[in-house]
């Protein structure tokens, strides 16, 4: 090859194989940084084709260096498998800018095709003679075609590829390239060898190689440009999120989220909407009102964008609906007893400052309790329900209603009348309401009235509680409303006196058990103790009657009904007689009234216990309530229901109670004079010898009243006439009167029995 062609061919070739390998290294330094995102796959392709291309063009470069020999033949053929690893390389990154169909099945022939090559190369001379004419390198008969055949298959790809692709700038300037690159190539194969056509087989490769380094470039700086923009999308998503956070209401994140993305997107036209799909599940939606088409980033940008303002809005659709559960009454759906206050905080602030009266009324549904028993839980919250409408219905407009909680509601009034007006209308309520049930139950309200006026503290929580008492007034008197005046507030600041002393007076052993005899109505003899609770302060005796309700009302009655058990159960085996002990209501109310009175009396002895009920006790049937009295009976104990024919319950159910004894209330006894009072106690004496129940009546003061009822057949009798309560048993010097009813020689009149063979409550006679 003459000087001047070796010289500046080499010179060039060389040249640009070393840019294009300084401007490849340059790019995989980058290319680094970014290791594992996928979308640098086609730079990498592209990069390791580059140098390829520079390779063959650096080897050709060197081959014209060499003298004719056996390294300059090890070049050329480093050359054909450098040219053949850049037609191989070619179709992935070919692939990767066009997003063509699978390349892997035309790789692995072109790989074939030039590895088939390089054996032809070696061991024949059908790709080259290994010879030179003129220094020129002499190719075999099939040279041409191993050249030709990949480039054409190539270009088929290329040209399927590209059917649907839009070509951009870069685009162009790489197919120009290309498009030389391959003439010269194919310009190069064409016989018969000349300075030309070995020059070309290295230059060819030049113009690709600069044409690839600009898409390089170029797909580098988008890449650039696409992180510098999704940074910028993830700082918006920051600030769409924290914003969030502290955004009022769902429509404030939705506008923070359009303002951001009008931003981040630069189109003005982004607008979007929030929709309900269901409670608290939402769905936000943000679009392009210019219809522009969006790329996968923007797109990832929305859709990341309408998550925040979805979960945004969900939150606080929750928060609300938790927001209303926390004030409202899940069954009534009336604000609860927390709203009632936060309401009661702020008009009285607002009262002070107009100088007005507010009125609070305290509602409370009588019934309720035994409507549940008698017909469900279901029955009672409908008529915890129509109570609650009802009274929606009948307040003043600008009232406020809230349910307490259990049976009762609050009603406030602002801008209150006087106590007369109060009075009416809490009569209009109660009179306005009263749903018929059954024939056994009766629902009515009863109300309290609690009255604030400037200048007295404002204080929500004591005139709530001035109301309640009031109300709890006007049940104690059947009145059915009451007003928390001067006098109540006396009466109950008495009362709460009188509960801490009894708290005190039950945890410090003043709570006492005295015993009053039961006695056979005709020989007089004790045949049994009733055990009564008595409060000794001091050295005096407080009344039953200034302490027990207050202690049933409280559940004190329940610790006080434990000692009077242990009571009992030493007085059973002091005195050696059966012992009867009283169960208020609110005892056997209790879950663990079994267990109570077990711990208290023990696990056996049972047919020495009676346990004594009011009717009221039984009045509301409750299922624990019969299920505990059947207990004791099952046991052997006695019950006894005390104060017959006081309470409401059905004579046909009777029977269906687990009784014993019939305890005939006192007056009754004290009318057994009058032909009216007479025909009832015979009635109940035939009730109870049909059932089979023992008879004790109660309170017998008179002698003609012990002799009436002897002559009824009434076996067992009791009253301070025939022993007053005391700690011990009266024995024969105890005071009582002095004769029996049909005795005239002076002898006492109560005698302890010798033996005590019988129960008490043996069934009467007629």
């Amino acid at each position: 090859m003459p000087e001047p062609v070796l010289a500046w061919s080499t010179a060039i070739q060389c040249v640009v194989a070393g840019l294009v390998l300084a401007s490849c290294a340059v790019q995989a330094s980058w290319l680094r940084t970014e290791r594992g995102d996928r979308s640098t796959l086609g730079p990498r392709w592209i990069l390791v084709w580059s140098l390829a291309l520079a390779t063959v063009s650096l080897l050709n470069g060197i081959a014209t260096l060499l003298p004719t020999g056996a390294v300059a033949d090890a070049v050329l053929l480093a050359r054909f498998v450098a040219l053949g690893a850049a037609v191989v390389l070619s179709l992935p990154a070919i692939h990767a800018f066009t997003g063509g169909p699978d390349v892997r099945p035309l790789i692995a022939a072109t790989a074939a095709w030039y590895l088939f090559g390089t054996v032809l190369w070696v061991g024949t001379d059908l790709l080259y003679t290994h010879s030179r004419v003129d220094g020129l390198p002499q190719y075999g008969a099939v040279a041409t075609t191993v050249d030709l055949v990949p480039l054409m298959a190539i270009a088929v790809y290329v040209a399927y590829s590209l059917r649907r692709t839009r070509i951009t700038a870069v685009g162009a300037v790489l197919s120009l390239t290309g498009f030389v690159s391959a003439v010269l190539l194919v310009a190069s194969a064409v016989p018969p060898p000349s300075v030309l056509s070995e020059l070309l087989r290295g230059v060819w490769a030049l113009p690709l190689a600069v044409g690839l380094q600009i898409l390089v470039s170029s797909w580098i700086g988008e890449l650039r440009r696409a992180e510098v923009r999704r940074s910028r999308m993830r700082a918006s998503l920051a600030r769409a999120a924290n914003a969030a956070w502290i955004a009022k209401d769902a429509d404030q994140v939705l506008q923070g989220a359009i303002t951001e993305s009008r931003v981040v997107l630069v189109d003005a036209s982004v607008d979007g909407a929030v929709r309900a799909v269901s409670t608290d599940r939402h769905v936000t939606e943000l679009f392009l009102g210019s219809g522009r088409e969006l790329d996968a980033d923007e797109q990832a940008y929305l859709r990341d964008l309408e998550l925040i303002v979805t979960t945004a809005a969900d939150r606080h659709a929750l928060t609300d609906r938790l927001a209303r559960a926390a004030f409202t009454d899940a069954l009534t759906r009336l604000p609860n007893r927390s709203a009632l206050d936060h309401h009661l905080e702020r008009v009285l602030t607002a009262a002070e400052g107009s100088g007005t009266a507010l009125a609070l009324l305290v509602a409370d549904l009588d019934g309720l309790r035994h409507a549940n028993d008698r017909h469900g839980h279901a029955f009672g919250d409908q008529l915890l329900v129509r109570a609650g409408r009802y009274l929606a219905q009948s307040v003043a407009e600008g009232a406020f209603l809230a349910r307490l909680g259990s049976d009762e509601f609050a009603v406030v009034l602002p801008d209150a009348p006087g106590p007369a007006e109060l009075r009416t209308l809490a009569r209009g309520l109660r009179a306005g309401f009263a749903p018929t049930v059954d024939a056994v139950t009766e629902t009515r309200l009863t109300v309290g009235i609690a009255r604030w006026t400037p200048g007295e503290p404002a204080d929500g929580d004591t005139l709530l509680r001035a109301a309640d008492e009031a109300m709890h007034e006007a049940k104690r008197t059947h009145s059915g409303v009451a007003f928390y005046d001067d006098r109540l507030r006396t009466q109950f600041t008495h009362q709460r006196t009188v509960r801490s002393e009894l708290e005190a007076a039950v945890a410090g052993g003043e709570i006492i058990a005295y015993f009053q005899p039961l006695t056979d109505a005709v020989t007089l003899e004790v045949v049994g103790l009733e055990v009564l609770a008595r409060w000794k302060h001091g050295s005096e005796l407080r009344a039953p009657a200034d302490w027990l309700p207050l202690a049933e009302e409280t559940g004190l009655i329940v610790p006080i009904g434990q000692q009077m058990f242990a009571s009992a159960r030493r007085g059973m085996e002091e005195f050696d007689l059966p012992v009867a002990v009283n169960v208020a209501a609110r005892q056997l109310d209790e879950p663990d009234f079994v267990k109570h009175v077990e711990d208290s009396w023990g696990t056996d002895r049972w047919d020495r216990l009676t346990i004594e009920v009011t009717e009221s006790a039984l009045l509301y049937d409750a299922q624990h309530v019969r299920a505990s009295l059947l207990t004791f009976a099952e046991r052997g104990a006695r019950i006894a229901l005390d104060d017959f024919g006081t309470g409401y319950n059905s004579l046909s159910r009777l029977g269906e109670l687990p009784i014993h004894t019939l305890k005939i209330d006192r007056a009754f006894v004290h009318d057994i004079g009058t032909t009216e009072g007479a025909a009832v106690l015979r009635a109940i004496l035939a009730l109870a010898e049909a059932h089979g129940f023992g008879i004790v009546a109660e309170g017998v003061e008179q002698r003609s009243e012990l002799q009436a009822l002897i002559q009824m057949g009434v076996s067992v009798v009791q009253g301070h006439m025939l022993g007053r309560p005391a700690p011990g048993v009266p024995s024969r010097r105890g005071s009582a009167p002095t004769q029996r009813p049909d005795a005239k020689d002076g002898s006492p009149m109560i005698t302890l029995a010798p033996a005590v063979a019988r129960h008490w409550t043996r069934p009467a006679t007629a």
